[in-house]
């Protein structure tokens, strides 16, 4: 197998590139440096057990940004992937570790503990509680879940006769919705966008049962046997059918789409295959308008959607397609903000050195955005909490929810089904609950 490392002539290229080098100097902090251990590591020169080893590589987040400035194509992801399944294969993980991926292992965890939180956020609690210390950065994280979509009317259930004006014909055939996890808990109100904007647009929706989490998780830890045998499970639930896999949330579509490298046989080949994010099929489908959002947004492009995926483009057709969005990227957005899967809860101090920079950046904008849209529920909830420990008043949307919103505004989904949302709620500002 050749060695995904060995083209780097260590140039220096990936210094500016990486979040955590930026954050402390340090370099072994920085890609170049950490390839300089995994090196020592493979050759014997280092154990897995020495301690400033398994500092360096753990504080990686895994973002990749390094690997697009690259000159030489130095595969850095899959370095870090070998070195980190062989770190947890021999010292195992923190208690912390293995406690939240053991969590994720199992549906019967994951998705009462997740159940009880969105009972929580319901509350208004994590709102109120949001803040600057770790727990009230939690509690922020946890309100930031919340939806964008206002609270008049049943925006989860789906609804018969959605895109109405005859765009419900399936003319483009049909996809398959993968739920994972959070996304299903905390989010799956990006998941009924993601339908009803898809069935706008053309395409037929299916539910696919057995699905379970994506195993991103796990594999970003090194733990790659519980990814695979999550991802086993994955291709089998969605085997007997070439439609296309309809992901919306970025860390989980970067896996799903790795699945043939992950799995290492044509099963899990084919399946990658199918995968598309979600502004990939709306992107290739127009996306038709609907009513104009008189708006300032911002893009945060998530890292796995843009370094791992190379979707760059789609997002911005999307939020393009909405008349009256004025849409900015700021400096830096192309940056990672910290979360990088379960990053964030252990190694919180590095995650929120990451986040301050794009959180000033926010800050400092002019005019400031009305709402910052990026397409990873991870980010969704990094950015929230670091806006609302900030005390900025912003709230955090998946590209799909803006849709929507300009989709019922214009009633898009068929004049029965939305309400004219505009005399409802101020032009200038987009609505979010919840």
């Amino acid at each position: 197998m050749t060695d995904p490392l060995a083209p780097c002539v260590h140039c220096g290229f990936c210094l500016p590139a990486c979040p955590t080098y930026l954050a402390t100097g340090d370099e072994a902090d920085s890609p170049r440096g950490r390839i300089v251990l995994m090196r020592a590591l493979e050759r014997g020169e280092l154990g897995p057990g020495d301690p400033a080893l398994v500092q360096h590589l753990d504080a990686c987040l895994g973002c990749r940004g390094c690997e697009p400035v690259c000159p030489s194509g130095v595969s850095y992801g899959r370095g870090l992937e070998a070195a980190r399944e062989r770190l947890f294969r021999e010292n195992g993980t923190t208690p912390l570790g293995r406690m939240v991926l053991g969590v994720f292992r199992q549906e019967r965890a994951w998705r009462p503990l997740f159940t009880l939180a969105r009972a929580l956020r319901a509350t208004g609690i994590p709102r109120l509680l949001g803040g600057s210390g770790r727990l009230g950065f939690q509690m922020a994280m946890l309100g930031a879940t919340r939806p964008f979509t206002p609270t008049h009317g049943d925006s989860r259930s789906p609804r018969s006769g959605v895109a109405g004006r005859g765009q419900r014909d399936g003319g483009r055939g049909a996809v398959s919705l993968f739920r994972g996890c959070v996304m299903d808990t905390l989010f799956d109100h990006v998941h009924e966008a993601t339908r009803r904007t898809l069935e706008a647009n053309g395409y037929r929706v299916r539910e696919v049962p057995g699905q379970v989490c994506c195993g991103a998780l796990h594999e970003h830890a090194g733990d790659r046997e519980s990814a695979r045998a999550l991802a086993r499970e994955n291709a089998a639930a969605f085997e007997g059918s070439d439609d296309p896999v309809v992901v919306n949330s970025a860390g989980c579509g970067a896996l799903l789409k790795d699945y043939g490298h992950l799995l290492g046989d044509e099963p899990g080949a084919a399946f990658g295959a199918r995968v598309r994010d979600v502004s990939e099929l709306l992107a290739a489908a127009g996306p038709r308008p609907g009513a104009p959002l008189d708006t300032d947004v911002v893009y945060d492009a998530p890292c796995h959607l843009q370094h791992a995926q190379r979707v760059h483009e789609a997002p911005l057709a999307v939020l393009g397609a909405i008349p009256g969005l004025r849409l900015r990227l700021l400096p830096d957005s192309d940056k990672c903000c910290g979360s990088a899967g379960i990053y964030s809860v252990l190694h919180p101090a590095m995650a929120r050195s990451v986040l301050e920079a794009k959180i000033a950046g926010i800050a400092g904008a002019a005019p400031r955005p009305d709402v910052v849209v990026t397409g990873n529920p991870g980010c969704l909830m990094q950015i929230g909490a670091g806006l609302a420990a900030a005390g900025l008043a912003i709230p955090v949307a998946h590209p799909v929810e803006l849709l929507d919103e300009s989709y019922r505004r214009g009633e898009v989904y068929g004049s029965g089904e939305s309400e004219n949302l505009a005399s409802l709620f101020p032009p200038s500002r987009l609505p979010f609950s919840e």
